[in-house]
């Protein structure tokens, strides 16, 4: 992976793709195609495609479905609160114990 493409935690084909859309250029490019760009311009672009906010609400069993509905509620509504980009995440676990008989932890 291209140090630029490290630095902002993307792939370089999503730094390419910003290239074509004009949002990033780089500073130079070599004779032989090779981008070079300013960290500091790169370092404003961080938040680009990574400003997304993932809310995870979990209960343990078919019994809280309820509580479940009621903590997604809460969480989609504190994140259009921010004004953040956000996506909800709900997990209904089985609330299963995972520790084996006569086994020490």
């Amino acid at each position: 992976m291209g140090p630029a493409a490290k630095l902002l935690g993307v792939t370089p084909q999503t730094l390419r793709r910003w290239e074509r859309e004009g949002q990033v250029s780089p500073h130079r490019v070599s004779e032989g195609g090779t981008r070079y760009y300013e960290v500091n311009h790169l370092l404003g672009l961080r938040e680009l495609e990574t400003d997304l906010t993932v809310g995870y609400a979990r209960v343990s069993s078919h019994d809280q479905k309820e509580d479940l509905k009621r903590q997604g509620e809460n969480l989609e509504r504190y994140c259009a609160r921010k004004g953040w980009r956000y996506e909800l995440i709900q997990d209904l676990g089985s609330g299963m114990n995972y520790r084996t008989t006569g086994r020490r932890v």
